[in-house]
């Protein structure tokens, strides 16, 4: 029997059974679709994040400590990089500017009668903030009463705060500072890579006279403010070797490796590190829940076996009639076996749109650029129709098996 003869066969079978074949295929559209889902949704968040990355902090550099006790967050925040290391990091090849970051602790930051509690405060220089990254207003200068909010802080009040709007600051101790806010940014050149959608609220103030936090150089021998964090930004054609240069510095005779504990390391990571470590978490997510969506696939399968099954104990005597006209064995396991294959890449085919819809619908929720996963979605039209052969296997088979003429007596 040629191929042609078993589709039309089952193109028979199937509309003279259309509601349950309809609810067979629905199972297959379902598990599909939901693979498509995630996996186009995981593509879109990682395509964002990259993206927002790659744009804003191509040339960076980030200089920080890391505990080997992965727990230990307050370490990692300790101030060891002190002035001495920032102008040995100025001085180093292919470094344009050295951006030191430290916290400033505060009660609490009001405007008008609106207070917002523990507000993170970033001590920094002007010069992380370029013309690029400003929405509105300027940046700070050195030594003035002001800071610089981003638009997530901006945001955070009923009313949006805007360049020349006042600010009261509850400092630890009670204290207030009355600061003007003198500019709105979207990032900065210093802040650690992180998507737009993921950014919280920043309020940015001058080094001096904002933070406070000293410890004494052990190569300079005097007191000197040090910083947890420092960011670098350098020439993009040489960031590999500068990297290395500067991790070189870290590991030898800088103060921060004297003032940290033996189980600290100082790294130095670029964005592109950043990017790969990234990209690596939302893979392995993505590829966990897509793979929990597979079980939906599993369900479609034991409904094509089901229904399959169901069809040769109906078909009993029409099987006999086959082999009594000179079918053959492979010929009747044929017929059934296109019939699953069928039903199989029917659910693929309908189950991709869906799932491309679906997926489209939630990037529009999470507020993140629709991106393909072409990989994913081949991979699920192929394991539909693969769902489809393999559930279909044992019911062809008993088919085949059927007996002529037993089947010829079955009512």
């Amino acid at each position: 029997m040629d191929t042609g003869e078993s589709v039309r066969i089952t193109l028979r079978s199937i509309r003279a059974h259309k509601l349950r074949s309809a609810l067979t295929v629905i199972g297959v559209v379902i598990g599909i679709a939901s693979v498509i889902t995630f996996a186009t949704f995981g593509a879109s968040v990682e395509a964002e994040i990259v993206g927002d990355i790659e744009t804003s902090n191509a040339g960076n550099i980030y200089v920080f400590g890391t505990p080997a006790d992965d727990d230990d967050f307050d370490r990692t925040l300790q101030p060891v990089f002190t002035e001495y290391d920032i102008q040995q990091l100025e001085r180093i090849a292919g470094v344009e500017a050295v951006l030191p970051r430290g916290i400033v602790q505060t009660q609490s930051i009001q405007h008008g009668d609106q207070t917002l509690a523990r507000q993170q405060v970033t001590a920094t220089r002007p010069a992380s903030f370029t013309q690029n990254v400003l929405v509105e207003g300027r940046s700070f200068e050195a030594d003035e009463e002001a800071v610089v909010v981003n638009e997530r802080m901006a945001g955070s009040f009923s009313e949006n705060l805007t360049a020349g709007e006042r600010l009261t600051m509850t400092m630890p101790d009670g204290s207030e500072r009355n600061v003007t806010v003198v500019g709105v940014v979207n990032g900065t050149r210093g802040e650690v890579p992180v998507s737009e959608f993921a950014r919280q609220p920043r309020v940015y103030v001058p080094i001096d006279p904002f933070y406070d936090s000293v410890v004494e150089s052990p190569s300079a021998g005097v007191r000197q403010r040090a910083y947890p964090q420092v960011t670098l930004v350098v020439d993009p054609r040489a960031i590999p070797e500068t990297q290395s240069a500067i991790q070189t510095y870290l590991s030898g005779e800088s103060d921060a490796r004297s003032l940290s504990a033996d189980d600290t390391e100082l790294v130095a990571r670029s964005g592109n590190d950043f990017v790969e470590e990234i990209s690596d978490v939302i893979e392995r997510i993505t590829r966990f829940v897509t793979g929990i969506a597979v079980i939906a696939l599993v369900v479609g399968a034991i409904g094509i076996a089901n229904v399959m099954l169901v069809s040769v104990t109906e078909r009993t005597r029409e099987i006999g009639i086959m082999k009594a006209v000179g079918a053959r064995n492979r010929d009747v396991m044929q017929v059934f076996l296109v019939e699953a294959a069928l039903l199989g890449t029917l659910g693929s085919l309908l189950g991709v749109p869906l799932g491309l819809l679906v997926g489209y619908g939630a990037t529009r929720y999470a507020e993140v650029t629709f991106s393909l996963a072409p990989l994913w979605m081949a991979l699920a039209v192929g394991v539909g129709v693969l769902v489809g052969v393999v559930a279909g296997l044992y019911p062809a088979w008993r088919a085949a098996r059927v007996d002529p003429i037993d089947a010829l007596r079955y009512e």
